[in-house]
């Protein structure tokens, strides 16, 4: 079973063992993320656990205003498409919500199929593209957006 938790400094050294890996040089430094969890006020932070307390799989989102970004979702490879980043996205919408935020917007790799059909699936939209957004300009961004004013959520 996977458990949801707050990240805290102390899960930092453990996904930073894949954080290269799956961003490569996308990847954030360890000093980078003690950055993020020190602002409380607009980030929030999340890590899957499983029932050990080993490491599945961490996120984070920024609510400014009514408007939320989810900045980062990672999962390492063995707890891959075991619905651990359906629910770290599910934890930073109802962060959002709770902020009042009434959207959320994400940016990812034009050429990562798997997530732009999870966070189609999650009910984001494509609303634009972002030239040479990864990889120091070799990779477009497609940035999508999802509303948390309708019915469903």
């Amino acid at each position: 079973m996977t458990m949801i938790a707050t990240m805290t400094p102390g899960h930092i050294r453990e996904l930073m063992r894949y954080e290269s890996e799956l961003f490569g040089p996308e990847a954030w430094s360890a000093d980078g993320y003690r950055d993020e969890l020190a602002d409380r006020r607009h980030r929030r932070y999340v890590v899957a656990l499983d029932e050990t307390g080993r490491l599945l799989g961490w996120a984070g989102i920024r609510v400014l205003a009514d408007e939320g970004e989810i900045l980062t979702v990672g999962v390492v490879p063995s707890a891959r498409r075991r619905g651990v980043a359906r629910r770290l996205i599910a934890a930073l919408l109802e962060e959002a919500r709770t902020r009042s935020a009434t959207e959320v917007f994400l940016e990812v790799r034009i050429d990562n199929e798997a997530a732009r059909a999870l966070y189609k699936s999650e009910g984001f939209e494509p609303i634009g593209l972002r030239r040479g957004y990864y990889e120091h300009g070799r990779v477009d961004a497609i940035t999508m957006r999802k509303s948390l004013e309708t019915a469903d959520g």
